[in-house]
């Protein structure tokens, strides 16, 4: 019998993935070239000089506001898959059933086609039963980190330019210029996952795997 390998083609088997990582690059490429010339016009503006596109993508700016971004999502889907594991909403197509128990609850079997640390067991297997979350951490822990480095940089970067001493890390995190980009990039990935799980509740979308049948009804949790 033949394998979904064999069956369809790479392209077909990985569209979504191939799909939203070629609008990746798009968008990073579009924010690079944009913000390439938006530092410039600060820059001239407060008397300093332009930069080249490729000393660019070694600045503050460029660091700050690429990962500004990046720990938002990534502290969103962290959060989004620790909590589905306890919280409920009924009605939601993003949400396990308010009674019954799920196969992503249930105790992992050993099988021939388990991946390996299901095989192994003990400390690697509960390792890998949190893996996700645990990825989704430590991505959100080193886009923070950037973030803040960048941040910072480009701060003292405009500091020099205008004659101003220069601000330390531990100073610059007292000051609101930080918080304020953190801030106002979470929120706004808090509000798409009330969203998502409210508007599934009651709104469909045929063919979708996250929405729930057109013709479920509003109050059927889970897909």
């Amino acid at each position: 019998m033949p394998t979904n390998k064999t069956k369809h083609s790479f392209l077909y088997r990985n569209g979504l993935t191939l799909f939203f990582m070629a609008l990746f690059i798009v968008t990073l490429g579009a924010q690079a070239l944009t913000g390439w010339k938006e530092n410039n016009q600060e820059m001239k503006d407060i008397g300093g000089q332009e930069i080249g596109f490729v000393s660019y993508l070694g600045t503050g700016h460029f660091l700050s506001a690429t990962f500004e971004n990046f720990q938002s999502e990534f502290l969103q889907m962290g959060m989004y898959v620790l909590l589905t594991v306890s919280l409920r909403q009924i009605g939601s197509a993003e949400s396990k059933s308010l009674d019954e128990e799920e196969d992503v609850d249930k105790e992992p079997q050993p099988a021939p086609d388990a991946p390996g640390p299901v095989k192994k067991g003990g400390f690697i297997l509960k390792l890998y039963s949190n893996s996700l979350s645990l990825c989704f951490l430590i991505l959100f822990l080193i886009s923070w980190a950037l973030h803040l480095y960048g941040s910072w940089v480009d701060h003292n970067d405009h500091q020099l330019l205008m004659h101003k001493p220069q601000d330390s890390l531990a100073k610059f995190l007292t000051e609101p210029t930080f918080w304020f980009e953190t801030f106002q990039n979470w929120q706004s990935e808090f509000l798409s996952i009330v969203s998502i799980v409210f508007l599934t509740i009651y709104l469909r979308q045929k063919g979708s795997s996250e929405s729930k049948p057109v013709d479920a009804p509003h109050m059927k949790t889970g897909k």
